[in-house]
């Protein structure tokens, strides 16, 4: 699914695409496109796009190709997610420890974009920091 959403591929094209965007939120999905992770990711991110249009603008960025930022933004996990407004690096709450990104793949499209909006309208009111309707640090329980 990731042939349906922008590449960025270079360090300055991600640059510029979080510092042009002045009005919507930027989601940039790092990682690796063969990866599983990423294909789940990428599949939900696809299917949400057209839905979040008017707020929010999703890119893919390949860590191999463009690891600029691999240890600025510590980018281990097969597959994060992070957002962006008027060129400020917006952390969302979880409830999992780390709010700087999401990474793991969502697999509902509704929860989703319920995050993106939260994460939006949060941004807009000039907060660093949006807090999730849900709490996802049972997620992973055994």
């Amino acid at each position: 699914m990731s042939y349906l959403l922008p590449h960025l591929h270079s360090g300055w094209a991600v640059d510029q695409a979080i510092m042009a965007e002045n009005e919507r939120l930027v989601m940039i999905r790092f990682g690796h496109d063969w990866d599983e992770t990423s294909m789940q990711m990428d599949e939900v991110l696809a299917g949400v796009a057209e839905k979040i249009k008017n707020f929010a603008v999703t890119y893919l960025v390949d860590i191999t190709e463009v690891p600029d930022f691999n240890t600025l933004y510590e980018l281990y996990d097969p597959s994060t997610v992070m957002f962006f407004f008027r060129n400020k690096h917006i952390m969302i709450d979880l409830g999992t420890g780390n709010n700087n990104k999401i990474n793991w793949a969502m697999k509902d499209k509704h929860e989703f974009v319920d995050i993106v909006e939260t994460v939006y309208r949060g941004a807009r009111k000039g907060r660093g920091l949006a807090i999730a309707s849900k709490d996802y640090s049972t997620k992973y329980r055994y």
